[in-house]
């Protein structure tokens, strides 16, 4: 079974910027044309970042990166920061997740964390596309929230999650271009005051998710695609704590 040539692309996109993905940037698009699985319109959309990532400077990019994704929960590329935030269920859904992927093939970093979305696109580029696909959709509320929120700042790497939601059939989302003005707000306080979002910092309790196996009668994918169904709201809107 050959690998998914455009998740293994889109993983490596998001990535932490260095020298080695700056090279790499031109091999990226040529297989993410010449693997087929993206229309020609989502694929014009990735270019801004390619052209960004190939030409710009190195620590330009790298702060960037770091001002988006790092410093704010909203952005966190890290799947279970929008699904169990800082409870306790989040380790042992990052060790049910680590199995699923050790059950899969694929061994991981000790410093990385099973959840990071890249690492999530290179184990599914590694699975058969129906699979992959399904469990794409079943992340698809936290991808769309993503989405929506990187396009709201104007932010290249918004066409790197449409991409992702293009192959699971997901629809993109179609935001308005900030304003200079707005998107100067934006940056100065990225976690205050932004639509219906601000209380999401402070509550983080969700249904519970459990990914990857379990006992022995319910293990492996459809353990994983039932859980996380159950914790399919929009995750741009926060759980309520239950009354003490």
């Amino acid at each position: 079974m050959a690998d998914n040539l455009t998740l293994k692309a889109l993983s490596r996109l998001l990535l932490y910027p260095e020298a080695a993905l700056q090279d790499a940037a031109p091999h990226l698009a040529e297989a993410l044309t010449e693997d087929g699985r993206l229309d020609a319109a989502t694929r014009l959309g990735i270019m801004p970042l390619l052209r960004s990532l190939a030409g710009e400077d190195l620590y330009d990019l790298q702060e960037a990166y770091v001002s988006l994704f790092d410093r704010t929960r909203r952005l966190s590329l890290h799947l279970f920061e929008h699904v169990h935030g800082e409870s306790r269920d989040r380790g042992q859904a990052m060790v049910d997740l680590a199995a699923l992927y050790a059950q899969g093939g694929l061994a991981i970093d000790a410093n990385e964390l099973p959840d990071f979305l890249p690492l999530f696109l290179e184990f599914l580029a590694t699975r058969p596309e129906t699979e992959a696909q399904g469990l794409l959709a079943d992340v698809d509320h936290i991808l769309a929230t993503l989405e929506e929120r990187l396009s709201e700042r104007g932010s290249l790497y918004a066409a790197v999650l449409t991409a992702v939601r293009h192959l699971a059939g997901a629809e993109a989302v179609t935001m308005p271009n900030p304003t200079s003005e707005g998107e100067a707000e934006d940056r100065a306080a990225p976690d205050l005051n932004a639509l219906d979002l601000t209380a999401l910092d402070k509550e983080w309790e969700e249904t519970a998710v459990t990914f990857g196996p379990g006992d022995a009668a319910s293990c492996g994918v459809d353990r994983f695609r039932t859980q996380l169904r159950a914790a399919q709201r929009d995750a741009r809107h926060p759980a309520r704590q239950p009354a003490a």
